[in-house]
């Protein structure tokens, strides 16, 4: 059997790397064809991303970035559609919850074919997020539908589906679980930059609800001062675009350009707290062990909260500082349970295809 697969940022990158290393176990005996939208197109933000993670090169890249929401997502649904009817797989597998992904699921389901969400069942429930409107979509149109935690199968039963739902565990965690020894023994980013364990902290502002409301981002700036270090900030490409045109102080923060993801990775086992607007980071804090305060007004990802490892703050100057202040004396050696499943989640999905789809 065939299945396309169907990715286009840097979160997407890392699930898909867990299921081809799964089909790669398990003598692929799913033919993959990986189709690269283009949404991240940054050399930091995509290509490099292939060549560390060791994902088979896309078959399909279609160059598709920029523009607004409804004009990016039209054009990737025009072009997956093409290269669906070109190479007539069984399934079409989409990830996360960005533009690429409702683009994909929406191709195939219009041509009949089957899709499978990997991350289905996340909600935020704000449905201002382009990211929660991806996600629903995605879910109501998938055949199977590969959640990461109980919470999201409950979300998905309390909307009615319940046909092809599976808890998987989360590929993410097979990830950070595969390659955060190799970040340690490879990544010299830490002396690169002049950096000690636990004496800086490590921040992501890329959301659109932030980086398109100028207040809320001099907010996050302003409440990154009260960190008593260095706070180091890879800059996403649309957060660098806002603080250039608004002219935006950025204090002692310390603005560098994207890191490839074993450097990141080394960044978030190493740093004192994240602080972070990232769904996939909240996680990759999780399995490092280090404190994560996550700047909106809500998670997806609840269990963390309620394990006490994940603070929501918002962008409030005032709750930011009273949050770094609960990091700082967080006991990073506590034991943290198995939220995200027993690292085979990609397994477990390929078995799952091949049952289905074969």
């Amino acid at each position: 059997m065939k299945m396309l697969t169907v990715i286009g940022a840097r979160p997407q990158f890392i699930k898909a790397a867990a299921v081809s290393r799964a089909l790669e176990k398990r003598g692929r005996p799913i033919e993959e064809v990986i189709v690269h939208t283009g949404q991240h197109f940054d050399e930091n933000m995509s290509r490099v991303f292939f060549r560390e993670l060791s994902i088979p090169e896309p078959k399909h890249n279609l160059g598709i970035c920029g523009g607004s929401h409804g004009d990016m997502t039209g054009r990737m649904l025009a072009a997956i559609e093409a290269v669906i009817e070109t190479e007539a797989p069984e399934v079409v597998v989409v990830h996360g919850d960005t533009n690429s992904t409702l683009a994909g699921a929406l191709a195939a389901v219009k041509l009949g074919i089957g899709v499978a969400h990997v991350e289905a069942g996340l909600r935020s429930f704000n449905r201002r997020m382009p990211e929660e409107i991806n996600r629903i979509v995605a879910d109501h149109v998938s055949s199977l539908l590969f959640c990461p935690t109980p919470v999201a199968v409950r979300n998905l039963a309390n909307e009615g589906v319940v046909q092809g739902v599976l808890l998987t565990g989360d590929v993410m965690c097979d990830s950070a679980m595969h390659y955060a020894r190799v970040a340690r023994e490879r990544s010299d980013v830490l002396d690169r930059l002049g950096l000690a364990p636990q004496r800086y902290y490590l921040a992501t502002v890329h959301r659109a609800e932030n980086t398109d409301d100028p207040a809320r981002l001099r907010a996050i700036l302003s409440g990154l001062e009260a960190a008593k270090g260095d706070v180091v900030l890879p800059l996403h490409p649309r957060t660098r675009k806002v603080l250039e045109a608004q002219g935006l102080a950025v204090g002692r923060v310390r603005l560098i350009d994207p890191v490839p993801y074993l450097e990141m990775l080394r960044l978030e086992l190493d740093a004192r707290a994240i602080l972070t607007d990232s769904g996939g980071v909240q996680k990759e804090a999780y399995f490092a062990g280090t404190p994560c305060i996550t700047l909106r007004d809500e998670t997806e990802w609840v269990e963390l909260v309620e394990a006490g490892w994940n603070r929501v703050v918002g962008t409030d100057p005032r709750a930011i500082a009273l949050a770094l202040a609960w990091a700082d004396e967080v006991d990073r050696t506590a034991s943290r349970p198995a939220l995200y499943g027993d690292g085979r989640a990609a397994e477990h999905i390929v078995e799952a295809l091949e049952g289905r789809f074969a």
